[in-house]
């Protein structure tokens, strides 16, 4: 049995993300991303094969989709977002943390409500 904190410790401020895999087994993957002002590359947009499904744990972030909608993430705040739906990130809080939880699993995937 493994167990922590989401929010502690958190690392510190740097030029990139900080990425941590709390857990990966039978095909899902959950991740703590931290972020602190960062946002994707100019023209970059993440297009996996893998479902996400993206809870904003603090701080604020804006996600951008290839379609033009804007989905901005507060505390509490959640995404679905299929396989090949192709997003970036667009902003993430400056001066402070911004904390996201991610889940990972195959695409194509039906999920239940």
């Amino acid at each position: 049995m493994r167990s922590g904190h989401l929010l502690d410790p958190l690392p510190p401020a740097g030029p990139d993300e900080a990425l941590d895999t709390l857990l990966a087994r039978g095909g899902v993957r959950i991740e703590r991303i931290v972020s602190f002002g960062q946002s994707s590359p100019e023209d970059f947009w993440y297009d996996q094969a893998e479902d996400e499904f993206v809870l904003l744990v603090s701080g604020s972030a804006t996600l951008r989709f290839d379609d033009g909608r804007d989905v901005t993430l507060t505390p509490g705040v959640w995404v679905d977002i299929p396989a090949h739906c192709r997003h970036r990130v667009e902003a993430t809080a400056e001066g402070e943390a911004t904390v996201w939880l991610a889940m990972f699993w195959p695409g194509g995937t039906q999920a239940t409500t």
